[in-house]
């Protein structure tokens, strides 16, 4: 029988369960992917309609809970039955109120401040101030006298002459100066335009000794050429916040996998975000792009061979949380091995390949699916690359053992500098960016989802920490206190 393709077709004929029906190519799926998003995208006006209702989502508050109902309910909305919230309790950091004032030889200064996540429920500190460039181990070692009992001033990027070091977490630099003594620490933005930066200054999760702030980068040059005058006597820093036990949900929606359901592809992104404004860069256009991807793929009836779940993880920005707790779960009730990998968007867009988390392994994998892609939208640059980081919900899974992939993204570089910032707004979201990452996404997903065999295996412990130090992952790990083997 001669076999037509044509595009749009509706899923329902494309994918019948008529039993004599060769199962598609995925070029053939790619191509139904294509035509449902194109006709039923949804990720970009839910992401408006939650950030104009709902506001911030930090992980325990009223707002939070919002998120994690709307999530269900969009799942719910759009077919799914196996929607189920995850609840986990844990204890989470809020801000309340800060001053900083700074002290000149002839005058006194308060420039625009936030905390940092961690810094103490209370704290009133007021010392000399010592600038130690971008607050690197060297920086401190070099200054290890002098720090003690002193406030530090640092970049939270890198200094000019550091530009080929490799950078250090807000976190890391924080545990270094607690590591040396500091009475406090101030890191100033990276990037000009008055924006603050908020995020977690623990390593461990738990409340740090000392504060930490965060000021623009205009007012951190400003401290900087104070300090090279020699004027620059002291900073004050007063804040107030809480730390209590919260409880938060994850979201998880499930497909069944038609011939392998005992294996699992996991695909999730982080719901929540910090509260200075609406975290639609981060990570309202990762995590309502799984939430497009999970519609797609009941709208365009996709039943691959292994169980996909689509999981919206609270708690990231407070320390991965929501997946820790996941991780948590999946080990009391013994199905952890039974995922084979997990992709991760976080503050992901207009995908130009994929990552494949230092998994060599996987990289011809990676480009097969790639080169079928381009095949079928030539607007897809396969452009795929290896790339490896901590600081997400892949970081739980990785640390497992479980190969973890990601995107290359392909967005305006300008927006990245307001990530959890206070102009992180829905107006940064292009419409383009959220379809594209959906549908190239659930592409990735589908093929990993339905192949016969995965090239990348789960490694064992010994496996995972060689794994771990070959990534150059190991010292900081360590400044983390996350490295679980002996030194």
């Amino acid at each position: 029988m001669k076999k037509i393709l044509v595009l749009g077709l509706p899923a329902v004929l494309l994918f019948g369960c008529q039993s004599d029906k060769p199962k598609p190519s995925l070029a053939e799926v790619f191509q139904n992917i294509n035509a449902d998003e194109a006709s039923h995208a949804q990720g970009y006006e839910a992401l408006k309609e939650a950030t104009s209702v709902i506001g911030h989502r930090l992980t325990g508050s009223e707002n939070g809970s919002h998120a994690e109902t709307f999530a269900f309910d969009f799942l719910k909305k759009n077919g799914f039955e196996d929607v189920a919230f995850m609840p986990f309790e844990v204890e989470a950091w809020a801000r309340k109120d800060i001053n900083l004032h700074i002290q000149t030889s002839d005058s006194t200064w308060q420039p625009e401040v936030v905390s940092l996540a961690h810094s103490p429920v209370h704290s009133d500190v007021e010392a000399p101030l010592i600038f130690l460039g971008s607050g690197l181990r060297k920086d401190f070692e070099n200054h290890a006298a002098e720090v003690k009992g002193k406030i530090v001033l640092a970049n939270i990027g890198l200094e000019p002459a550091d530009s080929s070091a490799k950078n250090l977490h807000r976190s890391e630099k924080t545990a270094l100066a607690i590591e040396y003594g500091a009475a406090g620490i101030i890191l100033y933005n990276r990037v000009p335009g008055h924006i603050l930066l908020t995020g977690t200054a623990s390593v461990t999760g738990s409340l740090n000794p000392i504060p930490a702030v965060n000021i623009a980068w205009e007012d951190g040059q400003k401290l900087k050429e104070l300090f090279d005058k020699g004027i620059l006597s002291s900073a004050h820093i007063r804040m107030n916040n809480t730390s209590q036990m919260i409880k938060a949900r994850n979201v998880i929606a499930t497909v069944k996998g038609s011939e392998k359901p005992d294996e699992v592809v996991l695909i999730g992104g982080h719901l929540d975000s910090w509260d200075l404004a609406t975290g639609a860069i981060d990570n309202g256009i990762g995590s309502f792009t799984v939430l497009d991807i999970a519609r797609l793929f009941k709208s365009a009836n996709l039943h691959p061979a292994r169980t996909v779940k689509f999981v919206m993880f609270m708690g990231e920005e407070q320390g991965l949380l929501g997946s820790n707790a996941l991780i948590a779960q999946m080990k009391k009730d013994g199905t952890l091995d039974q995922v084979k990998c997990m992709v991760n968007l976080d503050m992901a867009g207009n995908p130009k390949g994929f990552t494949w988390g230092g998994r060599e392994e996987m990289k011809a994998f990676v480009d097969s699916i790639g080169a079928i892609i381009t095949g079928v939208d030539s607007s897809f640059a396969d452009e795929n690359k290896d790339g490896l980081g901590l600081h997400s919900d892949h970081a739980p899974f990785m640390m497992e053992g479980i190969p973890t992939l990601g995107v290359v993204n392909n967005m305006d570089p300008e927006i990245y500098k307001y990530y959890h910032s206070n102009k992180d707004d829905f107006n940064l979201v292009t419409k383009s960016d959220m379809d594209n990452g959906a549908r190239f996404t659930a592409m990735l997903l589908y093929a990993l989802a339905d192949a016969k065999t995965l090239p990348a295996k789960r490694l064992t412990s010994d496996e995972t920490r060689d794994f771990l130090i070959a990534q150059g992952l190991k010292e900081e790990m360590i400044v983390a206190k996350t490295w679980r083997w002996s030194e």
